[in-house]
């Protein structure tokens, strides 16, 4: 994992104190190595350079003297191969092909052997060199080939082109700045700031989005007019000067059936383990989310098993126990532990705990939004932080999260209403009518809210937002003109067989995942710390997205498939758990009274009334009544607070590298 950046001038002298300034914002990403590559593009002239803390030998980036027109940057940490063979960027044996990589390419083994049965050698053990020579053996068609999360920049001087890309799912970011006389990447938005004239006005489209439906990364478009992201699943090239992206892969409309119902179940535990064993590959210590949930359970008691049977992993990297880590909470509605408990019991793992206090994220949340570079949707996120503090505090460098399980297998309540409207279509009342007794039993729900939301989930998810100013509910905290000038809906995409698995794709590609690993990369990468999403292998994904809407939804129950893939390995009242709470805060609790009074500072500042996004009067009055407890209004509240805290830390001044 690491952090990765470029410049390329098309007519222009690319500078050594641009790309240093820009890696040295990375730091986080990758504190065990820098390394720094000059181009002469023209010439097809190579320059490896090293920086104070390179840790191969060679020339200092800040003794070029040659012209170049591009640069590449790099801030290692070291997970595979801990030598200073893995040292970036990387070129092959004739200096013709290099690359900056960020990432884990998890079957690397695999794809090695296959390129040396090909006459391909290897001087280092990495993955980022097997990457160099798939691309060579297989162009563009390597990524078919990778099962991993990646962001990546090969420069080929051979063809004069530069190749760039990001994984299926998203998992590592890929911004990018492109005018017409420059191209210009890296792994965070903070780096591309370090250089002039870039982001310094924010993008309106996307702060509407953000304020107005509570979504982001749902476009190429970021919070920085100017500064674009490669959408999970696309690459890039650059040739002639000219820019061009391509989707290489997307989830296809594909049926699977079997003729019995544990064909199912056997392969998806087969798919399921061997993703987390694949992802016990690494040469540093590794440990495990563990939220009491389905998901992160599932993973720590497989993981332990292929760990006592020494599959997949060296046991020096794990100790004597599997290390877990979990937020927690002294109010008992959201602590976790007693299902943490039962599979720390079942396990033997070692259980670390964290206590977020909202104090502390008054004190912390100036060096968070900093990570986090955009706008976030909760305080959740701000447990998830301290939960990665407290892996890197144990040692831990490789940190094994359940991100993308509620996605894949209909873990959210609203999917349940979309199988619903499936069912409408198809005539399936036996079925629908069965389904709602059983939700309803299983959920507790009480009669009124359940069918008022219900049919709510009738409705487009992308149209509720007009349907509720339809309804007089305007949103009227927000200012008129720019309400009326950018509130926008989006057209749902629909390119799988039903309404469920429609939902789910948005959830997938759009909405909920891309926010979720947004927030995963930040707060891991600044904690210098690797974490790994056994959810999202591409051929899980697949598999899950084949299957029937039973296996996903059946008898008021949500990811079937797993619950029974898990039977005899997850303690049962884990297994048999209706609810879900993950790394949950009590934001509402906390906006009401321990933050109450730093909310209301930031609200009558005279900053936030300038902004020209809020009705100030209408947003205190909201304020006011989420106070009060009449009416939970904790979201908007948040959305416009951690907005304008985004302003302060991004565009009213630059953010430092030290900070």
């Amino acid at each position: 994992m690491c952090g990765i950046a470029g410049i390329y001038y098309f007519n222009g002298i690319a500078k050594t104190e641009e790309i240093k300034k820009m890696t040295d914002s990375l730091r986080h990403r990758g504190p065990d190595d820098e390394g720094f590559l000059g181009v002469d593009f023209e010439r097809r002239k190579v320059y490896p350079l090293m920086g104070k803390e390179s840790r191969a030998e060679g020339p200092r980036v800040e003794d070029l003297e040659q012209p170049v027109n591009l640069m590449l940057g790099h801030r290692r940490l070291s997970i595979i191969d801990l030598s200073p063979a893995g040292h970036q960027p990387m070129g092959n044996e004739d200096g013709s092909v290099w690359i900056v990589h960020n990432g884990e390419i998890y079957n690397y083994l695999e794809i090695r052997m296959e390129l040396e049965r090909l006459g391909h050698a290897f001087r280092s053990k990495t993955d980022t060199e097997v990457i160099l020579h798939a691309y060579e053996a297989w162009g563009t068609d390597c990524l078919k080939r990778f099962n991993g999360m990646w962001a990546f920049a090969i420069v080929d001087l051979g063809k004069k082109q530069i190749f760039c890309s990001r994984d299926r799912a998203g998992e590592k970011p890929f911004y990018y700045v492109y005018d017409g006389k420059r191209f210009l990447f890296a792994s965070e938005i903070k780096a591309l700031l370090k250089l002039e004239g870039v982001g310094s006005e924010p993008n309106d489209r996307i702060i509407a989005d953000y304020l107005f439906l509570g979504i982001s990364d749902h476009t190429s478009e970021t919070f920085f007019k100017g500064i674009s992201q490669l959408r999970p699943g696309e690459y890039l090239l650059i040739e002639n000067n000219r820019v061009m992206t391509q989707s290489y892969w997307d989830i296809e409309p594909k049926k699977k059936y079997y003729d019995q119902e544990f064909e199912y179940v056997e392969h998806f535990h087969e798919l399921f383990e061997d993703s987390i064993r694949l992802r016990l590959r690494s040469d540093v210590p590794i440990g495990s989310c563990l939220s009491g949930g389905l998901d992160s359970s599932s993973i720590v008691c497989l993981a332990n098993r292929l760990m006592s049977n020494q599959e997949g992993t060296d046991r020096r990297r794990i100790g004597e126990r599997q290390k877990t880590f979990s937020s927690c909470s002294e109010d008992p509605f959201y602590d976790e532990r007693k299902h943490i408990e039962v599979v720390i019991q079942s396990t033997g793992a070692e259980k670390n705990y964290i206590f977020p206090d909202p104090k502390d994220l008054i004190q912390e949340i100036e060096r968070l939004t900093w990570h986090q570079e955009e706008p976030f949707g909760s305080t959740s996120f701000y447990a998830q932080w301290l939960v990665m503090g407290l892996a890197k505090a144990h040692g831990i460098t490789v940190l094994l999260d359940g991100q993308g399980g509620d996605e894949l297998l209909a873990g959210y309540l609203p999917s349940f209403f979309y199988l619903f409207r499936q069912d409408l279509k198809e005539a399936a009342f036996i079925r629908l009518i069965k389904e709602m007794v059983r939700l309803r039993k299983n959920h507790g729900e009480a009669l009124r809210p359940f069918v008022q939301r219900m049919f709510t989930a009738m409705i487009p998810n992308w149209k509720l937002p007009l349907i509720t100013k339809f309804r007089g509910e305007k949103l009227e905290w927000a200012e008129e003109g720019f309400q009326t000038r950018y509130f926008r809906t989006f057209p749902m995409k629909a390119p799988l067989e039903n309404d469920l698995d429609n939902y789910l794709y948005q959830l997938f590609r759009v909405t909920a995942l891309p926010r979720l690993l947004h927030c995963e990369d930040r707060n891991s990468m600044a904690f210098s710390l690797e974490a790994r999403l056994p959810f999202l292998d591409y051929r899980l994904v697949e598999f899950v997205f084949s299957l029937p809407l039973e296996q996903k939804i059946r008898g008021g129950v949500t990811k079937v498939v797993l619950r029974h893939s898990m039977k005899g390995i997850l303690p049962e009242t884990v297994r048999n758990r209706m609810d879900k709470m993950g790394f949950a805060t009590p934001m509402s609790v906390w906006l009401r009274k321990a933050l109450r009074e730093w909310v209301l500072s930031l609200l009558e500042s005279k900053a936030f009334a300038e902004r020209g996004y809020f009705c100030v009067p209408k947003v205190k009055e909201i304020f006011m009544e989420h106070c009060s407890g009449k009416k939970d209004h904790s979201s908007t509240i948040w959305r416009c607070m951690n907005l304008e805290l985004w302003f302060r830390a991004f565009i009213d001044r630059r953010p430092s590298a030290t900070c």
